[in-house]
């Protein structure tokens, strides 16, 4: 049986998982401090694209927990890392402010704007979405340019319930124009594999910890680490009974988790 003992690097997803909006969930702290103790790491890999790096440093530290940039891999980090090697001429930026900053600040060539040289679309989780953005991206993809997007999730959890993310902004999109995009972020194993790169720490070494099989697990069990299930946020064991991607571990909560640990 695993058992994550032997774990040094800890890959965690955050909302539904060590936290839900704004509320952190009990023995999040904990277990931070208990892998800071071991001399282990973690690193905290999200999908939602709509919040830059800066803006998670200041929400954890609104939570309590003191982070840099280098604790952190976002599927805008993995997307962008893709747009690079595409060496597209310019891409329509389909997404936040904060997302469309961060394209730009890494070098890519970018609009917000219909223009007539745009050779890829990327869409985001656009927290921010106008009528205007969805028809130009349909003009864009009617004309067949490049198609990509951050991540595959459905929905992104909030205290009241769910709403859209990036999957949903997708499948809306494939309704008008039969479209589908390449995606990026988890369930690929680019932000694990990078992780581990940047630390250092093996495959055998590293747990991925998340509340979605389709993304969190899918990702962990394709990166080749121990997948941690949490039953705090979009998964639930039903979800588990009939997905064909199945977790090394699940637990109730991050709480429970910590009690494994200690």
């Amino acid at each position: 049986m695993k058992t994550l003992k032997d774990k040094k690097l800890f890959l965690f997803d955050m909302d539904g998982t060590i936290y839900l909006d704004n509320d952190l969930f009990d023995g999040t702290l904990d277990t931070l401090a208990y892998i800071k103790r071991i001399g282990g790491r973690y690193i905290f890999l999200t999908n939602n694209s709509s919040k830059s790096v800066d803006k998670y440093v200041e929400k954890l530290a609104k939570l309590g927990i003191e982070t840099t940039p280098e604790d952190f891999f976002t599927s805008t980090d993995a997307t962008v890392l893709y747009l690079k090697e595409k060496n597209y001429k310019k891409i329509y930026a389909f997404g936040t402010h904060s997302f469309c900053d961060q394209l730009e600040k890494s070098g890519l060539t970018i609009t917000t704007k219909l223009e007539e040289d745009c050779d890829c679309l990327c869409i985001s989780n656009d927290t921010e979405l106008t009528f205007q953005k969805l028809e130009d991206a349909c003009i864009l993809l009617n004309k067949g340019v490049d198609y990509v997007a951050t991540n595959p999730d459905w929905v992104c959890p909030t205290w009241y319930g769910y709403v859209p993310d990036c999957g949903s902004f997708a499948e809306m999109l494939f309704r008008a124009t039969k479209r589908r995009p390449v995606f990026i972020g988890k369930p690929e194993p680019t932000m694990a594999l990078l992780a581990m790169e940047k630390t250092g720490f093996k495959k055998e070494e590293t747990a991925l910890v998340g509340d979605r099989l389709y993304t969190d697990i899918a990702c962990g069990v394709n990166a080749g680490v121990t997948s941690v299930f949490v039953l705090s946020g979009e998964g639930t064991m039903k979800d588990v009974e009939e997905s064909e991607v199945k977790p090394d571990l699940i637990f109730e909560n991050i709480r429970e988790i910590y009690n494994s640990l200690v």
